[in-house]
This record gives structure tokens, C-alpha cells and sequence, in this order.
């Protein structure tokens, strides 16, 4: 064997010898890592939990409010139903003698609520 071939060899053995202690290194960062990963994913779990709870917690509640809304406005629907046309006009000429800011308010109101209706159908 020649003098250049032995010190190829013996850098190969160096070179061998100094890759040990990084594959034994990156190991040890993925243990390291996958315990972050484990940490970091049961915080997040955790957090989606309690994300989950304030949810169904917000839900609860809009369905009572929904639920509570729905009632009175068929309560009202019964009242208005029960009445007389005539009365229905005299009590709107009433509101609207005593209250004209609101009644020139709501007419706006359907006004543009009826105007996005139609022109919505057009399309």
C-alpha cells in the first residue's frame, strides 16, 4: 500500500470516527424535539378544548336568545292576527302621530329591505 493510499484510510477512519457523535447528536434532537412536539401539542389540545366549551357555551346562548325572539314574535304575529284590519290602520296612524322620527325610520327600513329583495330576484 502506498503512502497516499494509508492516509486516505486513515482520513476515512477520522472522518467515520467524527460522524458518530452527530448521528448520536441528531437523535438525541429528535427525542428532544418529539418531547417539544408532545408538550407543545397537548397546549394545544388543552386550548382547543376550552375553545370547544366557549363555543357550545356561545351556541347555547344564541339559541335561547333565537328561541326567546321566536316566541315573542309569534306571540305578536297572534295578537296582529286576532285584530281587525281597520284597527291594524288606526294603530299604525296612531305610532306614526306620536312617533313620526320611527315610522319615517322603519319605512326606510323596508323600503331598502324590499329593494334588495326585487333586485336580487333580477339577478
Amino acid at each position: 500500500m502506498s503512502e497516499f493510499e494509508a492516509e486516505v484510510k486513515k482520513a476515512e477512519k477520522e472522518l467515520e470516527q467524527s460522524l458518530v457523535p452527530v448521528v448520536t447528536n441528531i437523535e438525541e434532537d429528535a427525542s428532544n424535539k418529539n418531547f417539544l412536539n408532545d408538550e407543545f401539542l397537548g397546549e394545544l389540545k388543552v386550548q382547543a378544548q376550552e375553545y370547544q366549551q366557549k363555543i357550545q357555551d356561545a351556541a347555547l346562548k344564541a339559541k335561547d336568545y333565537a328561541s326567546e325572539k321566536f316566541t315573542q314574535a309569534g306571540d305578536k304575529f297572534k295578537e296582529l292576527s286576532q285584530k281587525d284590519p281597520k284597527e291594524l290602520v288606526e294603530d299604525a296612524k296612531e305610532f306614526a302621530r306620536k312617533k313620526p322620527g320611527q315610522t319615517i325610520l322603519i319605512s326606510a327600513a323596508v323600503g331598502l329591505v324590499l329593494g334588495l329583495i326585487l333586485r336580487g330576484g333580477r339577478r
